[in-house]
Protein backbone atom coordinates (compact mmCIF):
# COMPACT_ATOMS: atom_id res chain seq x y z
CA UNK A 1 0.00 0.00 0.00
CA UNK A 2 1.47 3.23 -0.92
CA UNK A 3 1.92 6.14 1.50
CA UNK A 4 2.07 8.81 -1.10
CA UNK A 5 -0.10 11.57 0.32
CA UNK A 6 -1.68 12.74 -2.79
CA UNK A 7 -2.68 9.47 -3.50
CA UNK A 8 -4.37 9.85 0.27
CA UNK A 9 -5.97 13.71 -0.90
CA UNK A 10 -7.05 11.67 -4.05
CA UNK A 11 -8.96 9.20 -2.55
CA UNK A 12 -10.56 12.18 -0.25
CA UNK A 13 -12.13 13.72 -3.11
CA UNK A 14 -13.91 10.24 -3.93
CA UNK A 15 -16.05 10.48 -0.83
CA UNK A 16 -19.21 12.52 -0.01
CA UNK A 17 -22.25 12.83 1.84
CA UNK A 18 -24.48 12.85 -0.83
CA UNK A 19 -27.68 15.27 -0.59
CA UNK A 20 -31.31 13.76 -0.94
CA UNK A 21 -32.22 14.14 -4.39
CA UNK A 22 -34.60 16.95 -4.33
CA UNK A 23 -35.40 19.27 -6.44
CA UNK A 24 -33.04 21.93 -5.43
CA UNK A 25 -30.23 19.41 -5.74
CA UNK A 26 -30.81 19.00 -9.26
CA UNK A 27 -31.58 22.45 -9.91
CA UNK A 28 -28.04 22.78 -8.51
CA UNK A 29 -26.50 20.03 -10.63
CA UNK A 30 -27.77 21.68 -13.74
CA UNK A 31 -26.06 25.18 -12.85
CA UNK A 32 -23.04 23.32 -11.72
CA UNK A 33 -23.21 21.66 -15.48
CA UNK A 34 -24.14 25.33 -16.97
CA UNK A 35 -20.55 26.72 -15.03
CA UNK A 36 -18.59 24.07 -16.38
CA UNK A 37 -19.26 24.84 -19.72
CA UNK A 38 -19.18 28.50 -19.32
CA UNK A 39 -16.59 29.68 -21.67
CA UNK A 40 -15.44 32.94 -19.51
CA UNK A 41 -15.13 30.84 -16.38
CA UNK A 42 -12.96 28.26 -17.88
CA UNK A 43 -10.79 30.63 -19.23
CA UNK A 44 -10.60 32.62 -15.80
CA UNK A 45 -9.51 28.82 -14.54
CA UNK A 46 -6.99 27.96 -17.14
CA UNK A 47 -5.65 31.61 -16.41
CA UNK A 48 -5.28 31.36 -12.88
CA UNK A 49 -3.62 28.19 -13.17
CA UNK A 50 -1.06 29.09 -15.71
CA UNK A 51 -0.28 32.16 -13.90
CA UNK A 52 0.22 30.63 -10.82
CA UNK A 53 3.09 28.08 -12.21
CA UNK A 54 4.59 30.96 -14.21
CA UNK A 55 5.08 32.46 -10.83
CA UNK A 56 6.87 29.28 -9.30
CA UNK A 57 8.97 29.18 -12.46
CA UNK A 58 10.60 32.37 -11.70
CA UNK A 59 7.95 34.78 -13.36
CA UNK A 60 6.05 37.59 -11.68
CA UNK A 61 2.06 38.10 -11.25
CA UNK A 62 0.44 41.36 -11.53
CA UNK A 63 -2.15 40.91 -8.92
CA UNK A 64 -4.11 43.88 -7.04
CA UNK A 65 -2.61 45.52 -3.72
CA UNK A 66 -3.17 43.43 -0.66
CA UNK A 67 -4.51 46.41 1.27
CA UNK A 68 -6.86 47.40 -1.69
CA UNK A 69 -8.35 44.41 -1.78
CA UNK A 70 -9.39 44.52 1.82
CA UNK A 71 -10.48 47.59 1.99
CA UNK A 72 -12.61 46.81 -0.91
CA UNK A 73 -14.24 43.41 0.50
CA UNK A 74 -14.33 44.94 4.40
CA UNK A 75 -16.59 48.15 3.15
CA UNK A 76 -18.85 45.55 0.68
CA UNK A 77 -18.80 42.85 3.67
CA UNK A 78 -19.64 45.87 6.99
CA UNK A 79 -22.21 47.95 4.45
CA UNK A 80 -24.76 44.21 4.67
CA UNK A 81 -23.63 42.74 7.83
CA UNK A 82 -22.08 43.50 11.31
CA UNK A 83 -18.62 41.83 11.69
CA UNK A 84 -17.42 40.87 14.92
CA UNK A 85 -13.59 39.66 15.29
CA UNK A 86 -12.60 37.84 18.30
CA UNK A 87 -9.00 36.74 18.87
CA UNK A 88 -6.98 38.13 16.03
CA UNK A 89 -4.03 38.24 17.83
CA UNK A 90 -3.88 34.36 17.22
CA UNK A 91 -3.16 35.42 13.89
CA UNK A 92 0.63 34.62 12.54
CA UNK A 93 2.94 37.25 11.14
CA UNK A 94 4.35 35.07 8.87
CA UNK A 95 2.99 32.51 5.99
CA UNK A 96 0.33 30.38 7.56
CA UNK A 97 -2.40 28.43 6.27
CA UNK A 98 -6.08 29.27 7.04
CA UNK A 99 -8.19 26.55 8.06
CA UNK A 100 -12.20 27.32 8.21
CA UNK A 101 -15.54 25.86 8.56
CA UNK A 102 -17.56 26.71 5.64
CA UNK A 103 -21.20 27.37 5.56
CA UNK A 104 -21.76 30.23 2.59
CA UNK A 105 -19.66 31.32 -0.37
CA UNK A 106 -19.41 34.53 1.66
CA UNK A 107 -16.86 32.96 3.72
CA UNK A 108 -13.45 33.28 1.54
CA UNK A 109 -14.26 37.02 0.96
CA UNK A 110 -14.78 36.92 4.94
CA UNK A 111 -11.91 36.04 5.94
CA UNK A 112 -9.80 38.18 3.20
CA UNK A 113 -11.31 40.93 4.66
CA UNK A 114 -10.24 40.53 7.98
CA UNK A 115 -6.94 39.05 7.74
CA UNK A 116 -4.14 41.42 7.60
CA UNK A 117 -2.33 42.70 4.40
CA UNK A 118 0.53 40.26 4.95
CA UNK A 119 0.80 37.82 4.33
CA UNK A 120 -0.45 37.70 0.83
CA UNK A 121 -3.60 35.16 1.31
CA UNK A 122 -4.55 33.02 -1.66
CA UNK A 123 -7.76 31.65 -1.39
CA UNK A 124 -7.95 27.73 -2.65
CA UNK A 125 -11.75 26.81 -3.47
CA UNK A 126 -14.19 25.21 -5.88
CA UNK A 127 -13.77 27.02 -9.25
CA UNK A 128 -17.11 27.37 -10.51
CA UNK A 129 -18.40 28.78 -7.08
CA UNK A 130 -15.48 31.39 -7.04
CA UNK A 131 -16.06 32.43 -10.69
CA UNK A 132 -19.88 31.99 -10.95
CA UNK A 133 -20.98 35.37 -10.86
CA UNK A 134 -20.29 38.17 -12.62
CA UNK A 135 -18.97 40.21 -10.22
CA UNK A 136 -17.15 37.11 -8.31
CA UNK A 137 -15.29 37.31 -11.93
CA UNK A 138 -14.78 40.77 -12.19
CA UNK A 139 -13.42 41.39 -8.70
CA UNK A 140 -11.37 38.14 -8.88
CA UNK A 141 -9.98 38.79 -12.55
CA UNK A 142 -8.79 42.43 -11.59
CA UNK A 143 -7.27 41.07 -7.89
CA UNK A 144 -6.00 37.36 -8.35
CA UNK A 145 -4.87 35.47 -5.69
CA UNK A 146 -7.16 32.72 -6.31
CA UNK A 147 -5.60 28.74 -6.87
CA UNK A 148 -9.13 27.23 -8.49
CA UNK A 149 -9.76 23.36 -7.64
CA UNK A 150 -11.95 21.69 -10.42
CA UNK A 151 -14.14 18.30 -9.12
CA UNK A 152 -17.53 17.48 -9.06
CA UNK A 153 -20.18 18.63 -6.37
CA UNK A 154 -22.22 16.66 -4.16
CA UNK A 155 -25.13 17.12 -6.13
CA UNK A 156 -23.52 16.01 -9.44
CA UNK A 157 -22.67 12.85 -7.68
CA UNK A 158 -25.91 12.34 -6.39
CA UNK A 159 -27.61 12.83 -9.70
CA UNK A 160 -25.00 10.55 -11.80
CA UNK A 161 -25.76 7.59 -8.93
CA UNK A 162 -29.42 8.40 -9.63
CA UNK A 163 -29.22 7.79 -13.01
CA UNK A 164 -26.74 4.73 -12.66
CA UNK A 165 -30.07 3.40 -10.70
CA UNK A 166 -32.61 3.82 -12.54
CA UNK A 167 -33.90 7.72 -12.63
CA UNK A 168 -34.14 7.75 -16.79
CA UNK A 169 -35.32 11.25 -16.51
CA UNK A 170 -31.96 12.17 -15.30
CA UNK A 171 -29.93 10.41 -18.03
CA UNK A 172 -29.19 13.31 -20.29
CA UNK A 173 -28.01 15.44 -17.12
CA UNK A 174 -25.85 12.87 -16.04
CA UNK A 175 -23.96 12.40 -19.52
CA UNK A 176 -23.89 15.86 -19.65
CA UNK A 177 -21.97 15.92 -16.25
CA UNK A 178 -19.63 12.87 -17.08
CA UNK A 179 -18.99 15.03 -20.04
CA UNK A 180 -18.19 18.55 -18.97
CA UNK A 181 -17.35 18.52 -15.25
CA UNK A 182 -13.88 17.78 -14.55
CA UNK A 183 -13.71 15.48 -11.77
CA UNK A 184 -10.04 17.29 -10.50
CA UNK A 185 -9.13 14.09 -9.08
CA UNK A 186 -6.00 12.53 -10.95
CA UNK A 187 -2.40 12.53 -9.67
CA UNK A 188 -1.17 14.84 -11.76
CA UNK A 189 -4.24 17.57 -10.72
CA UNK A 190 -3.13 17.30 -7.26
CA UNK A 191 0.38 17.38 -7.93
CA UNK A 192 0.12 20.57 -9.88
CA UNK A 193 -1.84 22.05 -7.25
CA UNK A 194 0.61 20.80 -4.35
CA UNK A 195 3.63 22.54 -6.59
CA UNK A 196 1.35 26.26 -6.26
CA UNK A 197 0.73 25.79 -3.14
CA UNK A 198 4.37 25.01 -1.68
CA UNK A 199 5.92 28.01 -4.06
CA UNK A 200 3.50 30.46 -2.25
CA UNK A 201 4.54 29.43 1.26
CA UNK A 202 8.10 29.42 0.19
CA UNK A 203 7.40 32.90 -0.54
CA UNK A 204 6.27 33.64 2.79
CA UNK A 205 2.51 34.11 1.68
CA UNK A 206 -0.24 32.37 3.02
CA UNK A 207 -3.16 29.98 1.99
CA UNK A 208 -7.07 29.85 2.81
CA UNK A 209 -8.88 26.98 2.76
CA UNK A 210 -11.68 24.76 3.72
CA UNK A 211 -11.44 21.48 4.82
CA UNK A 212 -14.85 20.24 5.12
CA UNK A 213 -14.53 20.12 1.17
CA UNK A 214 -18.08 21.38 0.97
CA UNK A 215 -20.49 23.55 2.52
CA UNK A 216 -22.22 22.67 5.81
CA UNK A 217 -25.50 23.49 6.61
CA UNK A 218 -26.20 23.44 10.26
CA UNK A 219 -24.18 26.30 12.40
CA UNK A 220 -21.76 25.20 14.90
CA UNK A 221 -21.44 21.58 13.21
CA UNK A 222 -18.72 20.62 10.64
CA UNK A 223 -20.24 18.71 8.05
CA UNK A 224 -17.77 16.09 7.79
CA UNK A 225 -14.54 14.38 8.21
CA UNK A 226 -12.46 16.79 7.12
CA UNK A 227 -10.45 16.23 4.12
CA UNK A 228 -6.36 15.88 4.63
CA UNK A 229 -5.61 18.26 2.01
CA UNK A 230 -4.64 20.79 4.76
CA UNK A 231 -2.38 19.00 6.72
CA UNK A 232 -0.50 17.61 3.83
CA UNK A 233 0.26 20.81 2.78
CA UNK A 234 0.73 22.31 6.39
CA UNK A 235 3.61 19.30 6.99
CA UNK A 236 5.19 19.46 3.46
CA UNK A 237 5.50 23.32 4.00
CA UNK A 238 6.43 23.35 8.00
CA UNK A 239 4.06 26.31 7.77
CA UNK A 240 1.04 26.47 10.70
CA UNK A 241 -2.38 26.04 10.30
CA UNK A 242 -4.39 28.54 11.70
CA UNK A 243 -7.79 27.50 12.68
CA UNK A 244 -10.96 29.61 12.42
CA UNK A 245 -14.94 29.43 12.97
CA UNK A 246 -17.19 31.29 10.66
CA UNK A 247 -20.49 32.05 12.37
CA UNK A 248 -23.82 33.37 11.34
CA UNK A 249 -22.87 32.91 7.92
CA UNK A 250 -25.17 29.99 7.11
CA UNK A 251 -27.79 31.79 6.42
CA UNK A 252 -27.49 35.83 5.56
CA UNK A 253 -29.54 38.97 5.72
CA UNK A 254 -29.15 42.62 6.15
CA UNK A 255 -27.61 43.51 9.73
CA UNK A 256 -26.84 39.83 10.59
CA UNK A 257 -23.89 39.69 12.88
CA UNK A 258 -20.88 37.45 11.44
CA UNK A 259 -18.45 36.16 13.89
CA UNK A 260 -14.87 35.43 12.76
CA UNK A 261 -13.22 33.53 15.43
CA UNK A 262 -9.52 32.92 15.22
CA UNK A 263 -8.20 30.11 17.46
CA UNK A 264 -4.19 28.86 18.06
CA UNK A 265 -2.06 28.26 15.44
CA UNK A 266 -0.87 24.57 15.74
CA UNK A 267 2.60 23.88 14.33
CA UNK A 268 4.13 21.03 13.47
CA UNK A 269 7.28 19.73 12.26
CA UNK A 270 8.53 20.03 8.28
CA UNK A 271 7.83 16.21 6.58
CA UNK A 272 8.65 16.02 3.01
CA UNK A 273 7.12 13.20 2.65
CA UNK A 274 4.44 12.72 5.60
CA UNK A 275 2.98 8.98 6.31
CA UNK A 276 -0.25 8.49 6.16
CA UNK A 277 -0.59 8.34 9.97
CA UNK A 278 0.72 11.19 10.47
CA UNK A 279 -1.19 13.28 8.46
CA UNK A 280 -4.76 11.52 9.74
CA UNK A 281 -3.05 13.01 13.24
CA UNK A 282 -2.71 16.67 12.13
CA UNK A 283 -5.98 16.31 10.04
CA UNK A 284 -7.80 14.95 13.89
CA UNK A 285 -5.95 18.02 15.57
CA UNK A 286 -7.45 20.24 13.14
CA UNK A 287 -10.80 18.92 13.21
CA UNK A 288 -10.56 19.04 17.17
CA UNK A 289 -9.32 22.65 17.14
CA UNK A 290 -12.21 23.37 14.85
CA UNK A 291 -15.04 21.78 17.18
CA UNK A 292 -13.36 23.72 19.81
CA UNK A 293 -14.09 27.24 18.15
CA UNK A 294 -17.63 26.62 17.63
CA UNK A 295 -20.47 27.50 19.00
CA UNK A 296 -22.20 24.40 20.99
CA UNK A 297 -25.62 26.00 20.72
CA UNK A 298 -26.12 28.37 18.11
CA UNK A 299 -29.38 30.10 18.02
CA UNK A 300 -30.17 31.74 14.85
CA UNK A 301 -31.62 35.39 15.46
CA UNK A 302 -35.28 36.03 15.77
CA UNK A 303 -35.67 39.25 13.37
CA UNK A 304 -37.22 40.32 10.31
CA UNK A 305 -34.86 38.95 7.90
CA UNK A 306 -34.16 42.00 5.21
CA UNK A 307 -32.47 40.89 1.42
CA UNK A 308 -32.46 37.48 3.16
CA UNK A 309 -32.94 35.82 -0.79
CA UNK A 310 -30.96 38.42 -2.23
CA UNK A 311 -28.00 38.04 -0.34
CA UNK A 312 -28.22 34.29 0.15
CA UNK A 313 -28.04 33.88 -3.56
CA UNK A 314 -25.61 36.88 -4.26
CA UNK A 315 -22.61 34.78 -2.65
CA UNK A 316 -24.11 31.28 -3.76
Amino acid sequence: MSNSPLISQSRDTQTAILPPLTPETIQRAKEGVAYARDRHTNAMIRQALLSQEAVAEGGSERKINAEMRRKVLRTLIHALFRVKVEFPECIPTTAALVAANHLNHIDPFLLLSELPERPYYYILGDARTLYNRWWKRLFLGLAKGVIPIERLWKEEIAVVQAAKKGRKDLAKLAADIEKYVPQGNSIETLRRIDRIVQDIFRRGEGIILFPEGRLGNVEGQLSASLKRGAAIYALRSGVPILPVALIGTQDLYLGKELTVRFGKPLVFPQQNRPKAQLVQEVTEQLQAALSELLPKNYQQPEQIKFLHNFLNRMFW
